[in-house]
Formats: C-alpha cells, structure tokens, sequence
C-alpha cells in the first residue's frame, strides 16, 4: 500500500490536526512564549493603570494597552510552528506521510489559532481585570457591562489569534525563520512607525494600528488623532491579511519542493 494512498484512506482533518497538537505541546518554548505573552499583557496593564491621571479616558484601550507586545511574540511563534519544520527537516516526513500539504497548512492554521485565540483572550480579560484594579483610588474602572467593553476586550483577544496566523502564513510563504520574522516585524512595527510619519491615511490598515485603535477602542478617537477603522471592519481587515497569507503559503507548499 502506498503512502497517498494510506494518507487518503487514514488520515483525515482530525487525525492531521492531532499530530499537529502533539507537536505544538510537546515543544517547551511553546509554553514559555504564550506565558511571556499573557504576562507581558497583564504587566504593562498593571504599570498603565497605576500611572493613569484621567478618568475620562479610555480606560478600556488602556488596559488593553499591552497586548502590542503579546502581538509581536504571538506573530513570531507563528512563524516558528511552520519555519521549525524546515529548519530542523521534519518537514520532509510530514509531507511523506501526509502529501496533501494544503490540509497539512489548514490543520496547523486549525490548532495554532484555536491555541492563539484562548491564550489572546485569557491575555485579554485578565489584562482588563488587572489593569482596572490598579487604577489610583477616585477613578473607577470600567465594567464588562458598559457599551463597547466586553466587545473590546474579546477582539482584543481576536487580535493575538489572527497575527499569529499572519505569522505562521508568513512562515510558509518564507520558510526562512530570521527573515519571515524580519518581515513580520518590519510590516506589523516597523512599518507603523514610517506611515505615522508619513500620512495617517494608510496608518488605519496596518495589523497593529488596527488592534490598537479598532478592536479594542471604546470611546471614539480625537479627530487630530486621525480617522481609523470601525471595531467589526477592522477585524475583518485582519481576517483578509491572515486569509491571503495562508493562502500564499498554502499555493506555494503545494508547488515547491520540501
């Protein structure tokens, strides 16, 4: 028996998506990465709200305020759950044993992101949660209930599951860790700061601007401030930049040697 015909006989999305599961788990950085992230958000949501003097500002995006860099750690642990293959050749037997290698992408994209998603919303509620109670007496925090904050708050977590599909797009399209990560920084941080430079017009689509100042906004921006994306179509500009990239990445696994 042949191996496509094994792979197309045994393994299916979810006997794909297990193998996938066991490798993302049994890799310790995994874990550290996502407990960095979780406790970079929470840390700079403490420092935030201690240093808080208005209680009239947007103490919701505030407390958000540090999942910019869980955003960044999230994107290059994307790029490391595909580049990781090739680097260390295990790709090789992957694709041998499962020579459908779009359903090889799609299972990662599967379990990384449904990985990405929980560990960006506990980032998230508990970043809220933290950053509220470490405001200075006099300044009440803001409650789940309140217009706009419970939606802020889940997007918010949404953000660190879609750049870090973003990543691992980028990953399959570069295959080359330093410089997928290269252009993952360059075009989510980098590339941030030229645009505020240059013009604010282009600086409302770019992944983190978008987190920043879409998802997880409550009160309205200051129009010197300049005019950024809605909550809902920034998080579907964000889907479009994980869809292309993946499906990039999917074209191009499908076409190259491993």
């Amino acid at each position: 028996m042949t191996t496509t015909a094994v792979s197309r006989g045994r393994y299916r999305f979810s006997h794909v998506a297990r193998m996938e599961w066991i490798k993302l788990r049994s890799l310790r950085s995994t874990w550290w990465v996502l407990a960095v992230t979780v406790a970079g958000a929470v840390g700079i949501a403490v420092a935030v709200g201690v240093n808080t003097k208005d209680a009239a500002a947007d103490l919701t995006n505030n407390a958000l305020a540090g999942i910019s860099l869980g955003l960044l750690l999230i994107g290059v642990l994307g790029v490391l759950v595909m580049t990781g293959e090739y680097s260390s050749g295990m790709i090789r037997a992957t694709l041998a044993a499962i020579p459908d290698r779009p359903l090889v992408l799609a299972a990662k994209a599967a379990v990384f992101g449904a990985v990405a998603l929980a560990v960006g919303e506990a980032a998230a509620f508990i970043a809220f949660f933290a950053g509220g109670a470490a405001l200075p007496g006099g300044i009440p925090g803001p409650a789940l209930g309140q217009p706009g904050v419970l939606r802020a708050v889940m997007l918010g977590g949404a953000g660190f599951c879609l750049v870090g599909l973003i990543g691992l797009g980028l990953g399959a399209i570069i295959r080359h860790t330093p410089a997928a990560i290269a252009v993952l920084v360059g075009g989510v941080y980098v590339l941030a700061q030229f645009v505020a430079v240059l013009t604010h017009s282009l600086m409302a689509y770019l992944p983190i601007a978008i987190v920043a100042n879409s998802l997880t906004v409550v009160k309205p921006m200051a129009e010197d401030q300049g005019v950024f994306l809605s909550p809902w179509a920034g998080l579907g500009m964000l889907c479009l930049y994980a869809a292309v990239t993946l499906g990039i990445g999917g074209w191009l696994l499908a076409r190259r040697d491993a």
